[in-house]
C-alpha cells in the first residue's frame, strides 16, 4: 500500500491537502482516482487509513477514515555524521532512515571536504525512506555545525560512540552494552585529526570502537555501526 508522510494532524473525517510534489505523485505517477485508499502519517497520531477525496490539477485532497496503528517511537539513536561526498551523504541519509536513527546531526571537522549540501533535499530523502520502510516517524536532519560546538553542547546523560580508525578500541558490541540514549559518530573520508581523536578520547560519556581491520568509507562505516548498534542494544532484539 501507498504510505505518504503529512504535517496534518489526523483524526477521522480530516481532510488533508497534500503539496504540489506528492499530488503529483498519487494523480500522475500512482495514477490514484477518487475513492482509492493509502496510508498516511504524521510522527504524532499513528499510521491512518485515508482515501483519495478530490484530484484536481494542482492538488490531491484525501480524507483520514481511521487509525491502522498506534504512534510508537524507535530507539533513541542519534547519528552523527562529518560532511562528506553529496552521494554519499544522501545514502548515508536514506541507510538511517532505514535502520531507525531518530535524528541525524551533520557536523564539520578540521578534515571535511564536502560539495556544497542543501539540507531540505536530505530531509526529503529521510522522508521517502520512512515512507517505504514502514515507520511512523521521520527522522530530524539538523543543520550543520562545527565538531567543536557540537561537543561544547552535548547533552552528557547521552553516550557517545566514537568509531576509530586507528584500530586499537574495542568492537562495538564490546562498547555498547546497556540501553539508553546513545549517539554514534562517523567521521570524514580524510578520518579525524589526531587533536580531535584525543578530544574525543577523554570525554567521559564517549566511548570508541572499531569497524573492524579494514579502513571503511563513511557510508559504509554508518551503516555498519547503525547495525552492530541496533544488534546490541536497539530494536532488533
Amino acid at each position: 500500500m501507498i504510505r505518504l508522510y503529512v504535517p496534518h494532524d489526523l483524526a477521522p473525517g480530516a481532510q488533508l491537502t497534500l503539496d504540489e510534489g506528492q499530488s503529483r505523485y498519487l494523480s500522475a505517477v500512482m495514477r490514484q482516482t477518487v475513492g482509492d485508499t493509502l496510508a498516511v502519517f504524521n510522527g504524532r497520531d499513528g499510521e491512518w487509513r485515508a482515501s483519495v477525496a478530490t484530484v484536481g490539477k494542482r492538488a490531491v485532497t484525501l480524507t483520514a477514515l481511521s487509525c491502522a496503528r498506534p504512534q510508537d517511537v524507535g530507539p533513541d539513536l542519534d547519528l552523527v555524521i562529518a560532511l562528506v561526498k553529496r552521494g554519499r551523504l544522501e545514502t548515508i541519509i536514506e541507510k538511517a532512515a532505514e535502520l531507525g536513527a531518530r535524528r541525524v546531526r551533520l557536523v564539520t571537522t578540521e578534515r571535511t571536504n564536502a560539495d556544497h549540501i542543501r539540507v531540505e533535499r536530505l530531509r526529503a530523502i529521510a522522508m521517502e525512506a520512512a515512507e517505504q520502510t514502514g515507520r511512523l516517524d521521520v527522522p530530524q536532519i539538523a543543520e550543520p555545525v562545527k565538531l567543536d560546538r557540537l561537543l561544547a553542547d552535548w547533552d552528557v546523560t547521552r553516550r557517545l560512540l566514537f568509531c576509530d580508525e586507528a584500530g586499537d578500541a574495542p568492537t562495538v558490541l564490546e562498547a555498547v552494552t546497556t540501553p539508553g540514549p546513545w549517539a554514534i559518530l562517523i567521521g570524514p573520508e580524510g578520518g579525524f585529526s589526531p587533536g580531535e581523536r584525543d578530544r574525543l578520547r577523554a570525554l567521559p560519556y564517549a566511548a570508541a570502537a572499531t569497524l573492524g581491520p579494514r579502513i571503511l568509507r563513511a557510508d559504509t562505516a554508518a551503516i555498519s555501526a547503525l547495525t552492530l548498534w541496533q544488534a546490541a542494544v536497539g530494536d532488533w532484539r
